[in-house]
């Protein structure tokens, strides 16, 4: 796993794809906006991060396609049902575009 709060160059991104293959899971901080990759569960990087000082309900699961660039949503650390989030999706539009405005600020170099 790996603490990530800077914009990542190409040389980490690959360096990411070498150690993790082509899908990696990603936890993010929506308040702090910091992550942690390489997760083996989303539960993990939450562990982490709430170390860092990130706030529980701030807190959002998904993955990245290193080969497709495609970033997902998913995580079963995303059922919520005290924030109104009862799918293994993030479904708050707000949250939703948070989670994925960080992810490309910090992978813009994929």
């Amino acid at each position: 796993m790996k603490y990530i709060k800077n914009v990542l160059s190409k040389e980490e991104i690959e360096n990411l794809k070498n150690e993790y293959g082509d899908y990696v899971k990603i936890t993010v901080d929506l308040g702090l906006e910091q992550l942690v990759v390489g997760c083996e569960l989303h539960a993990d990087g939450e562990k982490i991060l709430l170390e860092k000082g990130a706030k529980k309900n701030n807190i959002w699961g998904g993955g990245i396609n290193f080969i497709t660039k495609e970033i997902d949503a998913t995580a079963v650390l995303n059922l919520r049902p005290n924030l109104n989030n009862n799918s293994l999706e993030i479904i708050d539009p707000e949250r939703r575009n948070n989670f994925f405005s960080i992810v490309k600020k910090i992978f813009k170099n994929l």
